[in-house]
């Protein structure tokens, strides 16, 4: 007789959800992925994901914003170590790599600003958006001017990802852009996402 399925606790689950979320919507954007593919992904019922969030775009507000938490949270890590700007700013940068280690987190925040628009989503996406800013200001010190810069690169990471072109390193454009946008942590991406992304274009 097999013993009992042992039951998550409820903050668990939901954790899970949000984790193969990010995975989902980072893949397939808002539009294209569904509850069902979530809820495949979480090991669970769609109908636990709709009970737990009660719609998809809930959801994705819950996702975007656990998303965003987990940029302020590594940030703020960062900025805690000390040391002078010249140091921290690139710290800040391969924080912001490492938090890809969480598959579709960073492509997911690509979706959520693409999103400015809607009427429900759009005051999250300007929300998170401007507090990623913020912090880099006014806590990691970071002129307007450097902080802006940094922000760019932040969406050229997101899009590369969302291109999948870490699994192109055989075209030598490829190679040469993830060379001059990941620099050190060019192997770390490649690693991640090489195999990965391949896999997910078969």
């Amino acid at each position: 007789m097999n013993p009992p399925r042992q039951r998550l606790p409820a903050a668990e689950r939901r954790e899970s959800i949000l984790t193969a979320a990010a995975e989902v919507f980072g893949a397939r954007g808002y539009a294209a992925a569904t509850t069902d593919a979530i809820a495949q992904i979480a090991g669970i019922s769609q109908a636990y994901v709709i009970r737990t969030f009660g719609s998809k775009e809930a959801l994705f507000i819950a996702t975007a914003e656990r998303v965003v938490e987990r940029v302020a949270d590594a940030f703020r890590a960062v900025i805690a170590e000390g040391g002078p700007l010249e140091q921290i700013e690139p710290r800040l940068g391969e924080a912001y790599v490492r938090l890809a280690e969480d598959r579709g987190a960073l492509v997911t925040l690509l979706h959520l600003f693409t999103l400015g628009h809607d009427t429900g989503i759009g005051p999250v996406a300007r929300a998170g958006f401007l507090r990623i800013y913020t912090i880099l200001r006014d806590e990691a010190g970071l002129s307007a001017t450097r902080a802006t810069a940094f922000l760019g690169n932040g969406m050229l990471v997101s899009t590369i990802l969302g291109l999948h072109l870490p699994a192109s390193t055989d075209d030598p454009a490829v190679s040469e852009l993830l060379g001059s946008t990941f620099r050190e942590n060019t192997a770390l991406v490649t690693e991640l996402f090489g195999s990965a992304t391949a896999a997910d274009n078969t």
